[in-house]
């Protein structure tokens, strides 16, 4: 059952990838997603991907929900970030006290989600909860949310790792800030939220060494093993991904542009520097493919056989992560510099993927150096880091 609603996803994705592509022009200059291309999605069951089942969602491998965001990159890869990141969250949401759940899903399975991870806010406990205050940045598809991950540190003389936490907080207690005007993915709408004084029950929260530990109240309740895997993984995989569907549309895009187009009054096509960039943008299509099936693949297993994936493994498996935008943002260049002029006439999408990808990649999980360096320092057998994104 589960392999034929993957392949039915995969078809909607295939199905809706235009209408996202037709309704990104509006999204970069409103710096927003349309509600047409949001309500698409949802209608098409994206966002419920990684969602317990119990709780209206459809409760499959989280590569299933990876495999829609690359579809629907080829059209839009803002909506792909956006479907990254609450789809991730919403996995999250398993983990947390079984209330948390249904404060979120009780009326409708439908919800949609944004998060700000850094611990930007202040929770101060009180009776039943905590009171929450704080800015975040780079909340990506907040205008669209019903509900917030928000990172927050528990007061305290002497913050420790128990006081690393991630709250959830419904719409009507964040505001938007609009200050999100990047040059690309400007649809994502990653402007930041302000909490202030909030009330956040007990139930609504959870400690990030939980999710380092792949625990927490949720799974409980929650028993199937894809909730037993690392967040770490989970959100790297939501916020690299979709740098994939944008370079496939920009590989497809110069292909059929190559045969008909001239370069030094020969054929593009016969150009051996174009025939090198079109394998090598190929090839960074699918060695992140095969990243994320193979790592996930790794991680699934050790949960069922009620293992946790060891952070020394994790480690290299998000090196590996953080390969991937930097991979196909070297991959994208080289096509626009072999698409001359021609590339930046209006009708051309080069400059706009290319502007995409390199957005993406700026993100601070896929800064390739910084986990390189971590997986190395692992693997030369020096003193454990912590590091709760693992």
């Amino acid at each position: 059952m589960s392999e034929a609603i993957a392949a039915e996803l995969s078809r909607r994705a295939r199905d809706i990838a235009p209408l996202l592509a037709s309704e990104a022009p509006a999204g970069r200059a409103s710096f927003r997603m349309s509600a047409r291309s949001i309500g698409a999605m949802r209608e098409a069951g994206f966002f419920r991907i990684a969602q317990p089942a119990g709780l209206g969602g459809h409760e499959l491998d989280p590569r299933v929900l990876y495999g829609a965001e690359m579809i629907l990159g080829e059209g839009d890869m803002s909506a792909a970030w956006i479907l990254g990141v609450s789809g991730v969250i919403s996995w999250l949401v398993a983990l947390f006290d079984p209330r948390a759940g249904e404060d979120v899903w009780g009326k409708g399975p439908d919800a949609i989600f944004c998060c700000a991870l850094r611990r930007n806010g202040v929770a101060t406990p009180a009776p039943g909860g905590f009171r929450l205050s704080g800015r975040w940045t780079y909340a990506s598809g907040c205008d669209h949310s019903q509900w917030a991950v928000l990172g927050g540190l528990r007061a305290s003389d002497r913050p420790g790792v128990d006081d690393h936490l991630l709250l959830l907080a419904p719409r009507e207690d964040f505001e938007i800030v609009e200050t999100w005007r990047a040059p690309g993915m400007q649809a994502t709408g990653s402007h930041d939220v302000v909490v202030r004084d909030a009330f956040v029950p007990g139930h609504r929260v959870i400690r990030m060494i939980d999710n380092l530990n792949c625990a927490g109240p949720g799974l409980a309740a929650h028993t199937s093993p894809i909730y037993r895997l690392p967040f770490g993984q989970i959100f790297g995989a939501g916020v690299s991904v979709a740098a994939v569907g944008a370079l496939q549309a920009m590989l497809d895009a110069f292909i059929a542009s190559a045969r008909d187009r001239k370069r030094v009054g020969a054929s593009l096509a016969g150009d051996p520097d174009a025939q090198l960039a079109v394998a090598e943008a190929w090839g960074a299509i699918d060695l992140a493919r095969l990243i994320v099936t193979r790592n996930f693949g790794e991680m699934l297993a050790d949960a069922e056989r009620g293992e946790t994936t060891p952070v020394s493994r994790r480690l290299r498996y998000k090196y590996q992560l953080s390969t991937i935008a930097g991979r196909c943002r070297d991959a994208a260049q080289k096509i626009v510099d072999l698409s001359g002029t021609a590339g930046l006439s209006g009708s051309a999408p080069f400059p706009r993927l290319m502007a995409d990808i390199a957005a993406g990649r700026q993100h601070v999980t896929n800064q390739t150096t910084l986990h390189g360096r971590d997986a190395g320092w692992d693997m030369l057998g020096l003193p454990e880091k912590v590091d709760f994104m693992l």
